[in-house]
């Protein structure tokens, strides 16, 4: 049973999120505020955590900051429309993926499962053979699923879950155009609303971050007004 630390300063949102993933076969330990998770993890860590960014005492960036001295645990933001700043500056920090309030939490559990199996598949270093068969590989790119693994050129790209999904989705079928609303089936569950430029913006992520091992890279091709096309190269 994996233990999952909730931190978040709504009381709200831990009790109806505790009872979720309780409910989904997990042990959950809730926290109203960055300062007491982080003694409590000074004595035992979670499997897993999940921050929300603006807490008293201590925020979820020093509170990350802290843990990542210490553990690679995966970490995932929870955030609000407005803290887009904060998004990419806790992702750079290391945090593993973020969720936007108001959410699903479905997709939060979705979420978390993807990274718990991540975590375990590195940790193991064993992926069963059906695993191994779904690697999937178009040209210069590489994707592995079960360890949520992304190369380009050989070079190792770190994605958050959701900017993972959106490439695979795309990386699929070459050539052919998948529209915002596809990919927003992709990477969002039916009862979370986002719109288009949520999407735009996680694509724009994602370019960036492969263009850090290939700044020429240009096999995500936008059709302005329709969608994306994966180009392979």
């Amino acid at each position: 049973m994996s233990k999952i630390a909730l931190v978040d300063d709504d009381r709200n949102i831990l009790t109806s999120v505790a009872m979720t993933l309780e409910a989904e076969g997990f042990e959950v330990e809730t926290y109203n505020d960055g300062q007491q998770a982080w003694d409590a993890f000074a004595k035992k860590l979670p499997d897993m955590a999940v921050f929300d960014i603006k807490m008293p005492r201590m925020d979820g960036m020093d509170l990350l900051q802290r843990v990542r001295q210490k553990t690679q645990m995966p970490v995932i933001f929870l955030t609000s429309k407005d803290d887009e700043i904060d998004e990419v500056l806790g992702l750079r920090m290391g945090a593993d993926d973020y969720v936007r309030k108001p959410f699903s939490q479905r997709l939060l559990v979705e979420r978390i499962r993807a990274l718990l199996r991540r975590q375990e598949v590195l940790t193991s270093g064993e992926t069963t053979a059906a695993e191994q068969s779904q690697v999937l590989t178009r040209g210069q790119l590489t994707m592995d699923p079960a360890r949520h693994a992304v190369k380009w050129k050989g070079d190792d790209v770190s994605l958050t879950v959701t900017e993972f999904l959106l490439l695979q989705a795309l990386a699929q079928r070459p050539g052919f155009v998948k529209s915002r609303d596809q990919l927003m089936d992709v990477a969002y569950d039916d009862q979370v609303y986002v719109d288009d430029r949520t999407i735009d913006s996680h694509i724009k992520r994602l370019r960036k971050k492969m263009r850090t091992v290939d700044p020429e890279f240009s096999a995500i091709e936008t059709l302005y007004g329709i969608g994306y096309r994966y180009n392979e190269e």
